[in-house]
């Protein structure tokens, strides 16, 4: 039975599903106030922009993705390799392990290694009280370069490539494998003309996320004093005071996103990269002994180490130094408004997704896909870019509001949207709702359509077959939305910098700050603290992984 068949008899799908294109138009809406706001005639500050740095943004921004890339994409393409073809000790828990850096934010990692390899930091500390030098004396690689935040973005962004090629290697069938070593060919040289030719698609995707999260980053570029687009759009926007400057900006940004994504489309041609076959044996991993086991571990032990253990350690050993010097009673309101942002933001968007998933699902059309396409776009753009494309709309209604109030009623509005929770609460559903959408509609393509057709004929009407049905078998789907969103809102701090309410920081804000003003060691509990709230999607995905 079809699903427009499960929908009733009538033609006309009901009202709720018929409004899904409000949703659609409203994630679209700071996009398009971006677009529209970058035609308007060119003012001073723009002029000096383009003069004097829209060169070195496009080309430090052209310049760390692809160090990015290249780093990202071999760190996650071998770690997945190796512990999917190989067995060695410790392998069982590096495949878990290698995920943990998905729960460090960018900026907090580079935070932290900046604190390491400073000239006060420890390393070099201790390096001159052993030798008995003094600075200058001896080389030490220097953090805040073009290479040292791609390093850093890197190893936080890898786990994206490792966690789709694993799946992709998986997939493939162990035939290919053995007919290429039985012609000669090493384990090494298996990986490079035969895996990962057939891994592809994946590793591009993965590659397309990290290249889309290293576009959208504000914070590690911003403290390693590197000038990118992201920086660009917010000193134009409060440095200079030109929402004009920072909507052109924001539209070579959107621009460069965009092209990267027809990029990734158009990598993949006309070509598959599908088995002949659905029969495969199980994938067998070939026994490492010796130097190569230790070479093994070694290779996939760095990543995890660069990423997660040594910032997550420096972080721990600034807070036992030093911490937070505020007392609870003000410390709370930073931890505070980002709970309760993260989780209005998060149970909003598993509502719009459960609300977009069915009705596409119930009442399929065109329009119910190109929808669902526009909802999931917000997570493609940078925060920076939703950020000026939310205040310039909503700071043209309340002006109008205003005028119209004042010339009717002699009364002024003021701001009622801009600058408030309100519209920052909708920043971070036009940012991340893409991403509840996925995980929702993932848990929905599970369940078979036979479920539905079942209740239909015991009686039940299409709502009452969904909600006593197939919603208590989508609450996995529906809790991992929820947690996937929420910790992406705590880590958000572009979006958060711009939109948010005077005098309304958050955690991640109250990092910032400190950070900017060289307070590691009082930033590192506000910190610490985002990334164990990042390790609950981490969680759930090991936990989904040793299920599969």
């Amino acid at each position: 039975m079809s699903a427009t068949a499960l929908a009733g008899t009538t033609s006309r799908p009901p009202l709720w599903a018929r409004m899904t294109p409000v949703v659609g138009a409203l994630i679209l809406l700071p996009i398009a106030a971006v677009l529209a706001t970058a035609i308007s005639p060119a003012g001073e500050a723009w002029l000096h922009i383009w003069r004097n740095s829209l060169a070195e943004m496009l080309g430090t921004t052209a310049a760390l993705a692809l160090l990015v890339a290249l780093m990202a994409g071999s760190a996650g393409a071998c770690t997945a390799w190796l512990v999917t073809a190989c067995e060695f000790r410790g392998r069982a828990f590096l495949q878990v392990a290698l995920l943990l850096p998905l729960a460090m934010p960018a900026y907090v990692s580079g935070y932290a290694w900046t604190w390491l390899m400073d000239v006060a930091g420890p390393l070099q500390s201790a390096l001159r009280g052993m030798m008995g030098w003094r600075y200058g004396d001896y080389w030490f690689p220097e953090m805040r370069t073009l290479h040292g935040a791609a390093l850093v973005l890197a190893m936080v962004l890898y786990p994206y490539v490792y966690l789709l090629c694993r799946a992709a290697f998986l997939a493939q069938s162990t035939c290919l494998i053995e007919v290429s070593r039985t012609l000669g060919h090493s384990l090494a040289r298996c990986f490079w003309h035969v895996a990962l030719p057939l891994a592809r698609p994946a590793m591009v995707a993965g590659l397309a996320l990290v290249l889309m999260e290293t576009l959208a980053d504000f914070g590690t570029v911003q403290y390693f004093g590197l000038r990118t687009l992201t920086t660009g759009i917010y000193e134009a926007w409060f440095g200079m005071g030109d929402r004009g400057a920072a909507s052109q900006l924001a539209t070579a940004l959107l621009f460069c996103v965009g092209l990267l994504l027809a990029l990734e489309q158009a990598s993949r041609g006309g070509r598959r990269f599908h088995p002949m076959t659905t029969r495969h044996a199980p994938f067998r991993p070939v026994v490492l002994r010796g130097p190569k086991a230790a070479l093994a571990m070694l290779a996939c032990t760095a990543p995890l180490l660069l990423g997660f253990v040594i910032p997550a350690g420096a972080l721990f050993a600034l807070m036992l130094q030093a911490g937070d010097p505020l007392s609870p009673s003000r410390f709370l309101p930073f931890l505070t408004h980002s709970l309760t942002l993260a989780a209005i933001t998060a149970v909003l968007a598993v509502l719009l997704a459960a609300w977009l998933a069915w009705a596409a699902r119930l009442y399929p059309s065109t329009t119910g896909r190109w929808v669902n396409r526009a909802a999931g776009l917000g997570y493609a753009i940078p925060g920076s870019v939703i950020a000026v494309g939310t205040l310039v709309p909503f700071g043209i209604f309340d002006n109008a509001l205003d005028s119209w109030m004042r010339a009717s009623f002699g009364v002024s509005t003021g701001l009622l949207l801009s600058g408030t929770v309100a519209a920052l609460i909708f920043a971070y559903l036009v940012r991340f709702l893409g991403v509840a959408l996925s995980s929702v509609e993932s848990g929905l393509a599970r369940l078979k359509p036979s479920f539905q057709s079942a209740a239909r004929s015991l009686g039940c009407g299409p709502g009452e077959a969904v909600w006593r049905v197939e919603l208590p078998l989508s609450r996995g789907a529906l809790l991992t939305a929820g947690i996937l969103v929420f910790v992406d809102t705590m880590k958000e701090l572009p979006a958060t910098l711009i939109v948010r309410p005077f005098d309304f920081d958050t955690l991640a804000v109250r990092v910032y700050n400190l950070a900017s003003d060289e307070r590691l060691a009082e930033a590192s509990t506000s910190a610490l603290l985002i990334v164990l709230a990042g390790l609950l999607p981490v969680v759930a995905l090991t936990r989904a992984m040793k299920r599969s």
